[in-house]
């Protein structure tokens, strides 16, 4: 055996994000035993015999897994169920809680423990106890700035990374920011987030002559830069630029209604809830051009679904955009938080032509085929999860 024979991966709640599901379903694909755990906001199902799904849905779900977890540790595990309830009483954590949460990792008792949401490091540092190896991801939001907004976690961080078996980290520039919290950089591994390309068709087209149409994806937080963005379609439409702007994954945000109202875009911006994951693509492909108007992220997985179909990207200068987007030569990378470059980006996209814009989008499509696939990212995971299966050895 040259791998890890089960490898558990603690989501928070399932379905898992779309970026989260692909790396599941790549990895079954590929051979491995998976286990998931979090909480059910809806019943689903991988079809998957190697891909074991436990979480519970509502209070009653919760009474009846965590008196099944009890049972199965106090008849196959009693001291490793004493270890870890004494562990809980140490560290005053709420025991229901707890135990509902760590009974099931602990009985099913995998190689590795996969985390995927860096801020709750400090509830899983248990599994080291148990000959567990802990995987942490990084993935932007919750290293970027929460430990910022919330100095704890920076102490959390500088604590416990120290602890953790391996890293992955989503771009270079995640990596370089966690170092300051006590990172070891040689134990972590870049892995790009990937794309199934067949699902992905590329799509040459030509810019529209009559209305520039925009589009971004992504709900409502202040680090979207969405506020940003609209004045940037101020400054367009004040330069009698004609455009078509739609934010998808917005709710009735306030303050965004509200600056739409008083900069008097009621009529070139359009506010979409959520929308189903197919129709986005086809809202994607059909743009000119897809915006990301960012303060904060790791790299954008729509960026990357943007350049695989074929809509060229302008986006801020911000977490590791710079990783995938090379200015000027297959999008246009801007300054944060300045709705004038922005602006300056689009205009220079209306005046490509033909022949510019397509070899634009043709290099935005060849950087996702040689560095964003599917493929790519499973063997990066498979690399990092053996190289750990030989330390334990």
């Amino acid at each position: 055996m040259n791998r890890p024979e089960k490898i558990a991966v603690y989501c928070g709640e399932l379905p898992p994000p779309t970026f989260i599901d692909r790396l599941i379903i790549g990895l079954a694909n590929d051979g491995f035993k998976l286990v998931l755990f979090g909480t059910l906001k809806r019943k689903f199902n991988y079809a998957k015999p190697s891909i074991k799904v436990i979480g519970t849905a509502g209070k009653w779900s919760q009474i009846r897994q965590l008196i099944l977890y009890t049972l199965l540790l106090q008849l196959k595990k009693p001291k490793q169920k004493r270890k870890l309830d004494d562990w809980i009483k140490q560290r005053k954590m709420a025991k229901y809680r707890a135990r509902l949460k760590f009974y099931p990792v602990l009985y099913q008792q995998p190689d590795i423990l996969h985390l995927q949401w860096v801020k709750s490091i400090g509830e899983w540092v248990w599994v080291k106890k148990f000959g567990i190896k802990l995987v942490v991801s990084l993935r932007g939001a919750h290293l970027n700035y929460t430990p910022i907004c919330n100095p704890e976690f920076a102490e959390i961080y500088k604590q416990y990374f120290p602890l953790v078996s391996r890293f992955h980290a989503v771009s270079n520039a995640i990596k370089e920011e966690a170092i300051q919290y006590n990172l070891n950089p040689n134990r972590t591994n870049v892995i790009y987030s990937g794309l199934d390309l067949f699902k992905f068709e590329f799509q040459a087209k030509t810019l529209s002559t009559d209305c520039l149409q925009i589009i971004s994806i992504g709900r409502s937080h202040w680090k979207k830069g969405y506020n940003y963005a609209l004045d940037t379609m101020r400054i367009l439409k004040e330069a009698n630029i004609r455009f078509q702007y739609t934010i998808v994954g917005l709710n009735e945000e306030e303050e965004l209604l509200f600056q739409r109202n008083e900069l008097n875009l009621e009529q070139e911006v359009v506010f979409l809830n959520k929308l189903p994951f197919d129709t986005i693509k086809e809202m994607i492909r059909k743009a000119d051009l897809f915006l990301l108007p960012s303060v904060e992220e790791g790299i954008a997985n729509v960026v990357l679904e943007a350049m695989a179909l074929g809509t060229l990207v302008v986006s801020t200068d911000c977490g590791g955009m710079k990783e995938v987007i090379n200015d000027g030569l297959n999008g246009f990378i801007v300054p944060v938080r300045s709705p004038q470059k922005m602006a300056d980006a689009i205009q220079s996209v209306q005046k490509l032509d033909k022949k510019k814009y397509f070899d634009m989008i043709d290099k935005a499509r060849l950087q996702v085929e040689e560095h964003h696939t599917e493929e790519r990212m499973i063997k990066g995971f498979r690399e990092l999860y053996r190289s750990i299966y030989h330390e334990r050895k």
